[in-house]
């Protein structure tokens, strides 16, 4: 009698102790990711594409209550990051800051991965370019700078050889049937200094680069290599390239991709998750104070975005 009593009062322990369990949190949901969260960066710490994946981090773990950390892999214009990111397949507890560069290496670079590898979660917004010049410069516009390269040397900086800036001058010679001499540096800030400091005659930087500079008078706007205006006070201005006669716009686009293959549920997880975030005064805030245009897709039609982008890049390179 005596052990059939212990035994009785050890199952009422152990139910008590379940429906405490139970009131205190609900198990996690099918494909919800466990433990930390690593947003992997696939480029060197206070460039665009880390601000980019530490702002999106900051919103996801706002809004999904996981511990969400940052982590920098650099190299080979991306590459390294990518790569690395190619072999966690399967992991639902990572992510990866993308852009441009994630098409633009596959296209021109022998590495072992595409967008087709990975899971495309959520396309933040659009990251246009300015074409800036000195304030001296004796070019006021686009179309200026475009003529002259059409008959004399015209020396434009450039960060690497798949970065935006590259793509847009490649583009702008492909339309115009011009070409610039190029000086390549290893990342948005060099061009800065280099077009601050004499040493080129035009360069293609993000708004957010430039925009105290342009503020401040040691740098002038020629153009914005983008579909409409923008409408940020600051910039409003700024006429695009092709109301200058010059048909380009290409933008970098930001968002965040998960490993291939984590499976439906987890993938609608982060999707779920990426849609409250772009809700948020974070995400706003992120968009805003980069001067970036608001443009949010998700897993299908981001998937179709990149293909389209994917295509547009081969026609960029292979000419």
């Amino acid at each position: 009698m005596k052990s059939r009593t212990t035994i009785t009062a050890g199952l009422a322990a152990m139910t008590l102790l379940g429906l405490t369990a139970c009131s205190t949190g609900a198990p996690a949901a099918e494909g919800e990711p466990s433990g930390n969260i690593t947003m992997v960066v696939p480029m060197g710490a206070g460039g665009g594409s880390d601000l980019s994946g530490r702002a999106i981090a900051s919103g996801l773990e706002a809004g999904s209550g996981l511990n969400i950390s940052v982590e920098n892999r650099e190299g080979g214009s991306g590459a390294i990051g990518y790569s690395y990111f190619l072999a966690q397949e399967g992991k639902n507890n990572l992510l990866l800051a993308a852009e441009t560069a994630m098409l633009a290496l596959p296209v021109t670079q022998d590495v072992e991965f595409t967008y087709e590898d990975f899971t495309p979660i959520m396309k933040v917004g659009d990251d246009f370019t300015l074409i800036v010049v000195a304030p001296d410069s004796k070019y006021d516009t686009c179309a200026d700078v475009v003529e002259a390269a059409a008959d004399e040397r015209v020396v434009a900086a450039v960060s690497g050889a798949t970065s935006l800036d590259e793509i847009v001058f490649t583009l702008i010679e492909s339309d115009q049937d011009v070409e610039f001499d190029r000086v390549p540096f290893t990342s948005g800030s060099e061009v800065l200094t280099a077009i601050l400091g004499g040493q080129v005659d035009v360069a293609s930087l993000n708004p957010s680069e430039v925009v105290a500079q342009l503020d401040n008078g040691d740098l002038k706007a020629l153009c914005a290599v983008s579909e409409e205006r923008y409408t940020y006070d600051e910039l409003k201005d700024i006429p695009t390239a092709a109301e200058q006669g010059i048909d380009v716009s290409f933008a970098q686009f930001r968002g965040f991709i998960a490993p291939g293959n984590i499976g439906a549920e987890s993938t609608e997880f982060w999707i779920d998750a990426a849609k409250e975030y772009e809700q948020s005064a974070a995400y706003t805030e992120y968009i805003e104070s980069n001067y970036m245009q608001a443009n949010a897709q998700y897993g299908d039609e981001f998937t179709e975005y990149l293909a389209g982008n994917t295509a547009d890049l081969e026609k960029v390179f292979a000419e």
